[in-house]
């Protein structure tokens, strides 16, 4: 899949789901954020938290991603190896977890979820970005898994042998009480190799965000971790109730003294006439 990344369309959908990380990660504020695999893509760049990791898979080095090792100029540091259903850190000790491609690619999505949700801090939030099966790549990869039990064809998308559908990832994540906060769909360019056919459909893309939009070739979402039946600590002052110093009347005690029948018998004596 790394080198998939590498060609043309690889490059397209990169360069889409690069910007929406930027936007989705710049405003989030804590201490701790991991991105979990494809090094290609830096999904905490615009983020300023001052611990930010990349956590690749064992499978990841056997690709020509070595760029992350070699230490060349503008790659980027691996900082621990670790899979995604089995996370080396504590409960609750992260702000914000990346996953592009991540689930798909992994060999349990729900399992890689639950670990995700584990280590979330409450009001964490995590970033996915999937391709999408109902779109024009969809229909490819399906075809090209019919053409393969054939015994012909190749795959559009090679080490993706199934898409997670966005309402599938949706359900998963309201079982384990993330809220989505947000959902972008992108990429509508029909399933090309070539550069050059790729740009000739770039009116694809236009139309697309406005006549069918949950069509395109990838999803992008951001989801926050609920945790329902909170009670956040208040200063002891404040839970007491504070008592009010002003006095209130009683009427039924005042209304039958001297004082108030005198002032009852001077209103309604009609006036003097004058002078």
């Amino acid at each position: 899949m790394h080198n998939w990344f590498d060609s043309p369309p690889g490059r397209y959908l990169l360069a889409w789901e690069q910007a929406r990380f930027d936007e989705a990660v710049a405003d989030v504020f804590g201490y701790h954020s991991l991105q979990l695999g494809m090094p290609l893509l830096d999904g905490l760049r615009a983020n300023r938290m001052p611990h930010r990791w990349l956590a690749l898979g064992q499978d990841a080095l056997a690709d020509d991603s070595g760029l992350v090792q070699t230490g060349a100029p503008g790659s980027r540091t691996l900082a621990l190896l670790a899979e995604p259903v089995a996370l080396p850190f504590a409960k609750a000790s992260l702000d914000l977890i990346v996953l592009p491609h991540t689930l798909e690619l992994s060999i349990d999505p729900h399992a890689a979820l639950r670990e995700v949700e584990r280590v979330l801090v409450p009001e964490g939030r995590v970033v996915i970005s999937g391709l999408n099966p109902a779109s024009l790549w969809g229909l490819r990869q399906r075809r090209a898994h019919l053409y393969q039990r054939l015994g012909k064809g190749t795959q559009y998308l090679p080490g993706v042998d199934e898409f997670i559908a966005y309402r599938r990832l949706r359900d998963w994540l309201r079982l384990l009480s993330f809220e989505v906060e947000s959902t972008r769909f992108g990429c509508y360019r029909p399933a090309v190799r070539s550069a050059q056919w790729l740009e000739r459909f770039g009116w694809m893309d236009r139309l697309g965000e406005k006549w069918w939009p949950i069509l395109g070739a990838a999803y992008f979402l951001v989801a926050v971790k609920r945790v329902y039946g909170m009670r956040l600590l208040e200063s002891a002052w404040r839970s007491k109730r504070q008592r009010s110093a002003a006095t209130v009347p009683i009427a039924h005690r005042t209304a039958n003294t001297p004082a108030v029948k005198r002032r009852h018998e001077a209103a309604a004596k009609p006036p003097s006439p004058r002078a």
